[in-house]
């Protein structure tokens, strides 16, 4: 009585299973769509911010939660999207639609060499080779004088055709599509053979290889898709922000996509989104509280401001303790829960 039985193929593999995830999808959609009448430019922005967010960790996510190969240069690939969209549109005045592939497939591009180590190396030697990577990209990003190092470099409005996306209002719808897009292919390309094979070379490559998966090709690939979504996310935030620095990409960033996906749960889409909602919003819920107990507790907001990392990382920590799976293991729990009551199993 509490299962979710499949009579055909087809309903196996719909996207959008139950009635239930229909249901919450819509009311989603619809608080999307009355988002901008009902909050602030300010509430805009955090969420414009989420929204970008979202594409970067599902990148990620599809190469460490489904592929198992560690990045800690994830933040190197938004920058590489960010200023390639911001020399394209600025130097050679090529339209913003143009830009904006073109941005994420030279991170692609850069990814598929970065992926190249990937076959030789494993772990915690993967992490430093990629980590690696990131510094070689902020060191050319300083001194490159097309960049113009740490001056910042101005990026224009995003544009389409004669229409100037320059309203909070306007960049939010046009944010929040791009990061339904990208949720809908991360999802269906791990329902896909190429999915299967990352998560047979992420539980076991060398049983995967024995079964006939190319290693080189799809761990290669991995990194492609990866640096690809977050080139599209960096050339979003570049054009967004208007002004882009080196420093906005060095290796927090990439920390912080890597929390993103942790505590919203390794190998899921909904994790990669619940997770970049969470990281990106605990900053300006910590302003938030600055700003409560400025007046009325003067010493406690310093000291809140002087903890803001450490509150960063203890709210990382215990959820690591507490919940190993991340926001996603909650979900499922209360998902089952309902499902199955009243009864206990």
């Amino acid at each position: 009585m509490g299962g979710n039985f499949k009579v055909s193929y087809r309903e196996d593999m719909a996207l959008f299973q139950t009635l239930w995830v229909k249901v919450w999808l819509s009311i989603l959609i619809l608080l999307l769509l009355l988002a901008p009448y009902l909050l602030s430019r300010y509430q805009l922005s955090i969420l414009i911010e989420m929204g970008i967010a979202v594409i970067g960790a599902l990148g990620l996510n599809l190469l460490t939660g489904y592929t198992g190969q560690i990045s800690l240069g994830h933040g190197a690939f938004l920058a590489i999207g960010a200023y390639t969209s911001g020399l394209l549109t600025g130097k050679l005045g090529l339209p913003f639609f143009l830009s904006l592939p073109l941005s994420g497939l030279m991170a692609a591009g850069l990814g598929l060499i970065v992926g190249i180590p990937s076959l030789r190396l494993k772990g915690l030697y993967l992490a430093l080779g990629t980590l690696a990577f990131g510094f070689i990209v902020e060191y050319i990003l300083f001194h490159w004088d097309l960049t113009q190092g740490d001056m910042g470099m101005a990026v224009k409005r995003a544009r389409l055709g004669d229409f100037v996306i320059k309203t909070e209002k306007a960049y939010f719808y046009f944010v929040m599509i791009f990061a339904a897009g990208a949720a809908i292919c991360a999802k269906n390309l791990v329902r896909s053979k190429i999915g299967r094979c990352f998560v047979a070379i992420r539980d076991r490559d060398i049983a995967a290889e024995a079964m006939g998966i190319p290693l080189a090709k799809y761990k290669i690939m991995a990194f492609g898709i990866s640096a690809f979504y977050g080139g599209i996310a960096g050339c979003l935030m570049a054009h967004y922000q208007r002004w882009i620095v080196p420093g906005s990409f060095d290796i927090s960033l990439s920390i912080a996509y890597i929390a993103m996906i942790i505590l919203g749960g390794l190998g899921t889409i909904l994790g990669s989104v619940l997770g970049a909602i969470l990281i990106t919003g605990i900053p300006h819920w910590i302003t938030y509280l600055t700003d409560v107990f400025k007046e009325s507790y003067p010493a406690l907001s310093g000291l809140i401001v002087d903890f803001k990392l450490g509150i960063f990382g203890l709210i990382i920590v215990l959820t690591l303790l507490f919940e190993p799976q991340g926001l996603f293991g909650i979900y499922r729990r209360v998902r089952l829960y309902w499902k199955t009551w009243p009864y206990k199993y």
